[in-house]
């Protein structure tokens, strides 16, 4: 189970804020390319359930991931996630022509057969995606993630913080950001949901 904390932040210069602030604490940034996909009868998203590819700054690495039952209350979101690394190139090879998906060894893949009943033949649609740059910190003992999230309609900006202790880490960043004069709002809606409805929140 992931539990992460998610805050909105509603504009640019929020955003803008908090990585100056954080600059000190920075670690790593990462470009990721997201893409989805689903059985093509909807099996997947029927059980509430999401697959995904996602690239890491130009097909250095390439992640799949199951994700399942995920529930967003007050800013703390909690989900079933499996993943493992993929070859970049046969990930860029399923984006090309999704039907491959079912061809390719993997334990995730496999699980997707076996509990959703995606045939392995032509058995997928790819449901397209969006960019993100993610900008990562380590703060207070907490591992920030800032978010730049970039889609065909807007630009939706995020900071996520896993953690085992959801309420008190989020308790630290709203008190960071309260101090600084940074407005938020918890978030209402996972990216991949934003994504399919087509609008900003």
């Amino acid at each position: 189970m992931e539990v992460e904390v998610k805050l909105r932040l509603p504009n640019a210069q929020a955003h803008s804020q908090v990585i100056t602030l954080l600059s000190p604490f920075h670690i790593k940034t990462h470009r990721q390319e997201n893409l989805f996909f689903d059985g093509v009868a909807g099996e997947l998203l029927s059980l509430r359930a999401v697959l995904r590819l996602r690239f890491y700054d130009n097909d250095v690495r390439c992640v799949v991931s199951l994700k399942g039952k995920a529930v967003l209350v007050n800013g703390v979101s909690r989900v079933e996630e499996d993943e493992e690394d993929l070859d970049p190139k046969k990930g860029r090879d399923c984006v090309a022509k999704p039907e491959l998906l079912g061809s390719v060894e993997s334990r995730i893949l496999r699980r997707v057969k076996e509990e959703f009943g995606v045939a392995a033949e032509k058995g997928y649609v790819g449901l397209g995606g969006f960019g993100n740059v993610r900008s990562v910190y380590e703060w207070k003992g907490l591992k920030l993630e800032v978010d730049e999230t970039l889609f065909a309609f807007g630009t939706l900006y995020e900071i996520e913080c896993e953690s085992s202790d959801p309420e008190g880490a989020k308790r630290v960043v709203e008190d960071f950001l309260k101090e600084n004069g940074i407005e938020y709002s918890y978030s209402q809606a996972s990216k991949f949901a934003i994504f399919r409805s087509g609008k900003l929140p």
